[in-house]
């Protein structure tokens, strides 16, 4: 085969029986023994290695590249080389930048997604893969905790495509999650509880039936944010799920405003014997509480009602909006809902609630025209 060395020492082919690059588009050229491809993408020069000594090697990288480009969808040299791993950390700093709450669970999303697709480039991250691995956590997790899974993977995609690491997103399956709880308490079964609870958590758990809060809302509820003078304990915005403030009026509420003053005076005489300020509402012995669901488990078997959750007393809150006839929009605003239908998740409606609606039914009909 006839060469002819040009400047930096490459040979271009010359032989007029070998496949030519398309003109104008890019070319391909040998360094040495290894045969490379040059194109331009939008106006920039991109050199790239075959890898191999082959010539047909380097014409068929070519041909793939300018169809990529056809397509919108340019796979370059260095979006082939982005791995999982790199989309991950990508994925945490995002968090990190926006302050996201739930770091946390990402990273645990990440660990079992990692078990999976460790050291897998992101151009092999095909929808078949995503598939297989679905199919095997569907052997050992329920499907909300794989939908969660698959949600970080395709941030971590979406990232990539910004930051043009990725050439593309795979399709990801869809996975119908059936989990939606319905578990409250009656009045009599939270007494029960109550009973069975440490003096330290009880406080706690009555403040969130009342309430409706989020258990992280209140654990972490200082004595700053409560203003007895004004009947008002506030959130600050930021502090939430959602990051929107509220407040409660606690002073209308006789019974919850009974369980702050109550906290208060114990927290004031704890204080007097330590020597020194206890800024958190519910506190273990003027520590922040940190762990519940040991003492909470034990106190719901003794009461005679196992395996409730502590989220059933949001549930139990919002009910009580609702029979209270509470408009909804305002219930939303004490509970922290952002949307209806969240919410209506929440509106419980129990065997008793439908007899009472059916008993006025009755008297009306029974009531002279």
């Amino acid at each position: 085969m006839s060469e002819q060395v040009q400047q930096g020492g490459e040979k271009t082919a010359e032989r007029s029986d070998k496949p030519r690059s398309p003109r104008g588009l890019g070319r391909h050229y040998q360094r040495g023994q290894t045969w490379w491809v040059q194109y331009y993408c939008r106006g920039r020069l991109i050199r790239e290695s075959s890898g191999s000594e082959r010539e047909s090697v380097a014409i068929k990288l070519l041909k793939r590249r300018l169809g990529e480009m056809g397509q919108g969808r340019l796979v370059g040299p260095d979006v082939e080389k982005t791995t999982f791993e790199e989309l991950a950390q990508m994925l945490f700093e995002d968090y990190r930048l926006n302050g996201r709450k739930s770091l946390d669970s990402a990273e645990r999303s990440v660990a079992h997604l990692k078990s999976f697709f460790a050291r897998t480039r992101a151009v092999e991250i095909t929808t078949d893969r995503i598939s297989a691995y679905v199919a095997l956590r569907m052997k050992v997790a329920k499907p909300a905790t794989i939908m969660l899974e698959l949600a970080a993977l395709k941030r971590m995609f979406a990232l990539g495509l910004r930051a043009g690491r990725v050439g593309h997103k795979p399709f990801f399956p869809t996975i119908e999650v059936r989990n939606t709880r319905s578990g409250f308490f009656e009045d009599a079964d939270l007494e029960a509880v109550l009973a069975e609870l440490p003096r330290d958590l009880r406080p706690l758990i009555e403040f969130l039936a009342w309430s409706g809060w989020r258990i992280g809302e209140a654990r972490s509820l200082t004595w700053r944010q409560v203003d007895f003078k004004a009947g008002v304990v506030r959130l600050e915005p930021g502090t939430t799920k959602n990051d929107d403030g509220r407040t409660f009026p606690v002073g209308a509420l006789p019974r919850l405003q009974e369980v702050l003053r109550s906290q208060r005076e114990y927290t004031s005489a704890l204080e007097r014997e330590m020597g020194c300020l206890i800024p958190y509402v519910f506190h273990r012995h003027g520590k922040p509480i940190k762990s519940v669901y040991g003492a909470w488990r034990n106190a719901c078997k003794r009461a005679g009602v196992p395996g409730r959750l502590i989220h059933d007393l949001r549930r139990t809150a919002i009910r009580r909006f609702e029979r209270a006839g509470v408009p909804r929009s305002v219930a939303m605003k004490l509970s922290g809902h952002k949307t209806e239908a969240v919410y209506r998740r929440y509106a419980i409606v129990s065997e008793a609630d439908l007899a009472e609606g059916v008993r006025k039914v009755a008297a009306l009909a029974a009531s002279p025209l």
